[in-house]
């Protein structure tokens, strides 16, 4: 499929950090999509919580269930609009990258301890993967992106530059830049947009099914949603006696092909107004170009305070969420005081330092490891670090 004059063109990438030859196979976008994919961090996503940990059941989403489910909906967006969709997916596949475990109390937790030593960010998280955590290639640390990649993962929130954001830049992303310029200023392009937008649509819906089944969300609050109500009972209506479960399952999958064709819409209608020539007027149009319309703005909000007081809220989550802290705050402490509990090429790290002060190495380093633990893998090191009955 040609691709539209506005779209990231791979044969115009600004290349690697560090200079690679080229595919015969594969263009730029693909091979920086199957190394995401490939990653210990792709994996690891598939045993970290979304909302409900990933082993109180098989069936509830985890962040490797939602990173693919973000990936199709921005693939479906992408080729309708005639952009790039392996960059587009790579930037879908890898937005999730930075999470903890269990789930956004564990990155609160790690950013209450890691305040002495600037903090924790799951964006900035996710850059450090890509950049220097994965240790895959021998020519270099991280996955070596293509620069376009690298710009739309770090800001498919939009520009990271005060005033903007309001706050300072996370620092492995502010010194990144300082080296090789990603245009922190401006917005990416519409891979990165399309990607960002998709995770709402994502979420907004899956979240509501997982909380149904999980026995949190009634039919009759679903029925009083914008969007989902309407097509609630039109469902109803064409099939008398349809199962729940089965109701607001084909209510989810409505819900998403209606916001996606919202989304296409507005979108379409402001690349005609604003008639971008190439990728490069995109990132200077000072405002995102890939946007829902007014309408499901108003019902996103909606559905975020909705799930925020009827699920994310409840006590059964609640009461995760503060184990979930327990554990991350704890850890730190533990390995904090006890370096020589890390595994052995974490600690050498930590020991053979000598670019920054001691201490500041030591917090981002254990932050860095018990970022990278799946929820079952905390838990097991959580109970060896504290109890008595586990001696290995």
């Amino acid at each position: 499929m040609a691709l539209a004059p506005y779209a990231t063109q791979a044969a115009a990438s600004r290349g690697r950090r560090f200079t690679e030859p080229d595919s015969a196979l594969r263009s730029p976008f693909q091979r920086d999509r199957d190394r995401i994919i490939h990653c210990g961090a792709f994996r690891r996503l598939r045993n970290k919580t979304q909302v409900f940990v990933e082993f109180e059941g098989d069936f509830y989403r985890t962040r490797l269930t939602h990173s693919l489910e973000v990936a199709q909906i921005a693939r479906t967006i992408s080729r309708a609009l005639q952009l790039d969709e392996d960059l587009t997916e790579a930037v879908a596949l890898a937005h999730d990258l930075g999470h903890t475990c269990f789930g956004h109390c564990g990155e609160d937790a790690l950013n209450r301890v890691m305040q002495p030593y600037g903090g924790f960010d799951h964006n900035d998280q996710a850059f450090r993967i890509i950049t220097l955590l994965e240790q895959r290639y021998p020519q270099f640390s991280g996955l070596n992106l293509s620069w376009e990649t690298l710009e739309a993962i770090v800001k498919h929130n939009g520009p990271l530059l005060p005033p903007k954001t309001g706050k300072p830049v996370p620092p492995t992303i502010a010194a990144f830049s300082a080296e090789w310029d990603l245009q922190l200023d401006q917005y990416c392009g519409l891979e990165g947009q399309v990607a960002a937008l998709a995770d709402d649509i994502a979420y907004n819906t899956h979240d509501i099914d997982d909380g149904f089944r999980a026995g949190m969300l009634s039919l009759d609050a679903l029925a009083a949603l914008p969007l989902f109500g309407d097509l609630m009972r039109a469902c109803q209506q064409r099939y008398p006696g349809i199962a729940p479960v089965m109701l607001v399952q084909e209510t989810v999958r409505q819900a998403i092909g209606s916001m996606i064709t919202d989304v296409l819409a507005t979108t379409r209608s402001n690349l005609v107004r604003l008639n971008p020539p190439d990728a490069a007027a995109v990132r200077a149009a000072g405002a995102p170009i890939v946007a829902g319309s007014p309408t499901l703005q108003t019902q996103f909000k909606t559905f975020r305070a909705f799930l925020m007081q009827d699920m994310y809220r409840q006590p059964q989550v609640n009461r995760f969420n503060a184990k979930g802290e327990k554990i991350v705050a704890e850890l730190f402490g533990y390995y904090y005081r006890n370096p020589d509990c890390l595994p052995l090429e974490w600690y050498r790290i930590i020991k053979n330092n000598q670019s920054d002060t001691p201490e500041n190495v030591k917090a981002r380093l254990i932050a860095d490891y018990i970022a990278g633990m799946t929820d079952r893998y905390a838990v097991t090191a959580y109970q060896r670090a504290f109890s008595m009955e586990k001696f290995v």
